[in-house]
């Protein structure tokens, strides 16, 4: 077999390209998620309003961060450019928002939000 091909990257992106099309042969480029996404939005909410859990006993409350780029990319980052703020979280800065949970001792979710990050 006699590919002409330059670099060690090239061959990578050859044999992962061919195994992740041959695994996920559905598989949908970065431009057509963020599209979808969009349309999953309300129905996602949907179902989590309906999946919600009563109060019962012990809460347990928790934040994450969703970060949406690396802090290098803050400045190029043009998907959420307007919406995701700069924050800090437990594991240091972050462009992306954060996500609270209260969820009660049998692991069902009582309250769930998303909220732009905030510097502190």
């Amino acid at each position: 077999m006699n590919l002409d091909i330059d670099t060690s990257k090239s061959i990578t992106s050859i044999l992962f390209a061919t195994i992740i099309t041959n695994e996920f042969p559905k598989l949908v480029s970065y431009t057509r998620i963020l599209k979808l996404i969009q349309g999953i939005l309300v129905p996602l909410c949907s179902y989590l309003t309906h999946r919600q859990a009563r109060p019962k006993g012990i809460a347990f409350v928790n934040s994450s961060k969703l970060q949406v780029c690396h802090n290098q990319r803050i400045l190029r980052h043009q998907v959420f450019k307007g919406t995701a703020k700069r924050g800090k979280g437990t594991m240091g800065r972050f462009y992306g928002f954060k996500l609270h949970l209260i969820i009660n001792d049998q692991g069902g979710i009582i309250s769930i939000k998303v909220t732009t990050s905030n510097s502190g």
